[in-house]
């Protein structure tokens, strides 16, 4: 049992301080409750010949034990559980099918003479080295997912039970979660206590810590990377989410300084939802489109909520991830009509299939000697017909239900753009045919990503219908920095001139032709750099729905005019721009 208050004397205890990412803001004080180590340990054994047929049927017998309590949890998900809680469990069901875990794990007890928890272990560390690989930050994040389903076929195999946090039903103070890495599962056996925070060593903005907190909007702090050695049960903690700093049995004064944050923090938060229908225009008049990023049908929901003006950007590749089969036509369908549907006649902007020449949709991989300059998005799809077309026709089908914008990834020549528009052509006659409804006017737009069409603009904006700027790979291929790479983290900079020249040079030629423009990328929703985007002449914005309000509150206190001259001012003189001023 965790801990009472009373027995903990924080007051003659050293204040550890710990830093992480913060994922989701706010501020959380609270008592520590440990989960257990995750990672099971793995004996290792070589069996006998004649032994092989039975440690495979071992092997396969606890897989299909591990996938059917997932499943059973996925069909009885309780009224009040996160909405992308049954999305994540699906997943891991999925990974439980795929042959590429099971199967190949007994070619190793075959071949090797490994027993099941062995050659389960080597084969999941050969797939986590695969996603690690990945270009793709979310992609790589699915590492997890492998490493997850693993433990949870281990515990099967072991016979032990899931060790999860137990607490003091009777403490008046909130829970903070420390842990290694939260399953999905694990999040779902969490529910119904009072948990202020999560904090796990694992883990980045896109994992299952950070996807599930955000939709319980609960503070969450990850990669910490040893937080769970340091912390004991009952630990007092402050949580704070902006900085992604952890207060280990702060003293009296710190633990005042926080409780006055988080009052302040919840009266923002909810002040801040007043602005929920309010119109996002600027002081002298402008009004500012604020969309939502999605990445699964499911979160049209929060994008809602949140008041937005439509979907900027469905990535939807994540109907195609994670599985060993991809989705056909009818279930494409179904995922992007349910979106539209859901937005009730607000744009619904949807790219096509992002994939990469570093990892394939089948799960296997293939060596690239610079993935991120590979075969990839539009490349890939334009390699892949089939592929392609098949979503073509389930996006116009879609676009009988309301207003689809096609937006099409990694946009670098002119002949691509005809390319797209010449399947798009083959797709509609093919709807034709067969009788199916579609929308005659859906616009086709790029993502501005690469400098190329950035720099060469004007004749890609007469060809397409509208633009999107991606500032996270723009700035990583204007900069020839891999901001995933630590040792170069440092230098990955979105306000550096040249990066703001090229969003500029978008926007003013986009306003020339009178075709829209807004920027996705995570500069959008950073509340600390709204005002040098509007100072660029930004009018449309799509971000996290998590992350509108913020954004509005920014819009509706700025002066565009004003903005513009200073911003202006800067560029001309290649100075970096100061965003104090802009604040002024």
């Amino acid at each position: 049992m965790t801990q009472s208050a009373s027995s903990v004397p924080h007051h003659y205890s050293a204040m550890l301080s710990l830093r992480g990412q913060g994922v989701v803001k706010g501020y959380a004080i609270g008592r520590a409750v440990v989960m257990g180590a995750a990672a099971l340990e793995v004996v290792h054994y070589r069996i006998q010949p004649e032994d092989v047929a039975s440690e495979c049927t071992r092997l396969k017998e606890a897989v299909v034990q591990a996938r059917d309590e997932l499943q059973y949890m996925v069909d009885h998900l309780p009224e009040d559980a996160p909405r992308e809680m049954g999305p994540l469990l699906t997943v891991h069901c999925m990974l439980l099918d795929d042959p590429m875990l099971s199967d190949h794990a007994c070619e190793l007890i075959a071949e090797r003479h490994y027993n099941a928890e062995w050659a389960l272990t080597t084969q999941g560390q050969s797939l986590a080295e695969q996603f690690a690989a990945m270009e793709d930050e979310y992609l790589r994040e699915r590492g997890a997912d492998i490493r997850q389903v693993i433990e949870r076929v281990l515990r099967v195999l072991s016979g032990r039970p899931v060790v999860l946090p137990s607490f003091d039903e009777g403490l008046s103070e909130e829970l903070i979660v420390v842990a290694r890495d939260i399953s999905p599962a694990d999040m779902l056996r969490l529910r119904g206590a009072r948990f202020g925070a999560f904090l796990t060593d694992l883990g980045g903005p896109t994992s299952h810590t950070a996807i599930v907190a955000r939709s319980m909007n609960v503070p969450a702090v990850v990669g910490m990377g040893n937080v769970r050695s340091l912390v004991r049960d009952g630990d007092l903690l402050i949580v704070d989410g902006m900085s992604g700093s952890v207060l280990i049995n702060p003293p009296d004064f710190v633990l005042e300084e926080y409780r006055r944050r988080q009052a302040a923090y919840a009266d923002d938060r909810a002040e801040l939802g007043l602005l929920r229908d309010a119109e996002a225009v600027t002081l002298d008049g402008v009004r500012i489109l604020l969309e939502a990023n999605i990445e699964l049908p499911e979160e049209a929901l929060a994008a809602v909520a949140a008041g937005a003006d439509g979907i900027g950007l469905f990535r939807s590749e994540f109907l195609f991830m994670g599985r060993s089969t991809l989705p056909d036509e009818e279930e494409q369908y179904a995922a992007y009509a349910a979106v539209v549907k859901a937005m009730q006649g607000k744009p619904v902007t949807i790219r096509t299939l992002d994939i990469g020449s570093d990892k394939t949709l089948d799960g296997e991989t293939t060596v690239a000697t610079n993935p991120a300059l590979g075969l990839r998005a539009i490349r890939y799809c334009l390699a892949n017909p089939d592929l392609f077309h098949t979503q073509l026709r389930a996006l116009l089908r879609a676009s009988a239900h309301g207003r689809v914008r096609i937006l099409v990834p990694m946009i670098s020549h002119m002949h691509e753009v005809h390319a797209v528009k010449r399947a798009l052509d083959t797709a509609r006659r093919e709807l034709d045919a067969r009788g199916e409804a579609y929308s005659n006017t859906v616009e086709i737009g790029a993502m501005v990503e690469i400098p190329a069409i950035a720099i060469a603009i004007e004749p890609f904006i007469e060809q397409l219908d509208f633009l999107s700027i991606g500032t996270n790979d723009l700035i990583q291929y204007t900069l020839a920095i891999d901001r995933a790479d630590n040792a170069v983290a440092d230098l990955y900079d979105p306000m550096h001139p040249a990066v703001l020249r090229l969003i500029s040079h978008t926007i003013n030629a986009a306003d020339r032709a009178g075709k829209s423009v807004a920027v996705c990328g995570e500069m959008a929703g950073d509340s600390r750099v709204t005002r040098m985007l509007l100072g660029l002449g930004l009018k449309e914005f799509s971000m996290h729905p998590q992350q509108l309000l913020d954004i509005k509150k920014e819009v509706r206190q700025s002066h565009t005019n004003a903005l513009r001259v200073k911003v202006a001012s800067a560029l001309n003189r290649a100075e970096r721009i100061d965003l104090s001023v802009l604040a002024g």
